[in-house]
């Protein structure tokens, strides 16, 4: 079992960040994505592009996320499907998903969808800072030792 690092990059933040660490532990990467984004020339790195349309990434993503994964987005429907299917998963902004935290994170997501939905303003996710890129390092660091480990 070799672990993989999957990215849902449309508007991930942390993709240079994932290259150095993946460089590092010498690990593969898949950036997928349904619009053409740069990614570094080196074997390790596969840029998948997927067709337009609602969830093609996602599904792409979930479809060959396991335990030996650690996947990267921000999208609580595709973590909790990656969780599922026995993946790590992690926030741009470091924060672990995991199987005891994700049902409430579904359920208030769906609040949040139903209230704007009525008209509601609601407020957005706080803004990306740099403190949140040094979070997800350290976070991607441990979630791959963790996958190494076996646990």
């Amino acid at each position: 079992m070799s672990l993989v690092i999957h990215v849902d990059a449309d508007a991930c933040p942390v993709k240079d960040e994932v290259y150095k660490v993946a460089l590092r532990h010498r690990l593969p990467v898949n950036i997928v994505a349904n619009s053409f984004i740069r990614v570094p020339q080196n074997p390790l790195f596969k840029f998948i592009m997927v067709p337009d349309g609602p969830d093609v990434a996602d599904d792409w993503i979930a479809e060959r996320a396991d335990a030996s994964s650690v996947v990267i987005t921000a999208d609580i429907l595709l973590a909790e499907r990656c969780l599922q299917n026995g993946a790590r998963v992690l926030s741009p902004k470091g924060r672990a998903f995991t199987a005891n935290s994700i049902g409430q994170q579904v359920a208030t997501r769906a609040i949040m969808e139903d209230l704007r939905s009525t008209g509601e303003q609601t407020s957005g996710p706080a803004p990306f800072k740099p403190a949140d890129r040094s979070n997800f390092l350290s976070a991607l660091e441990v979630e791959i030792q963790k996958v190494k480990r076996g646990r």
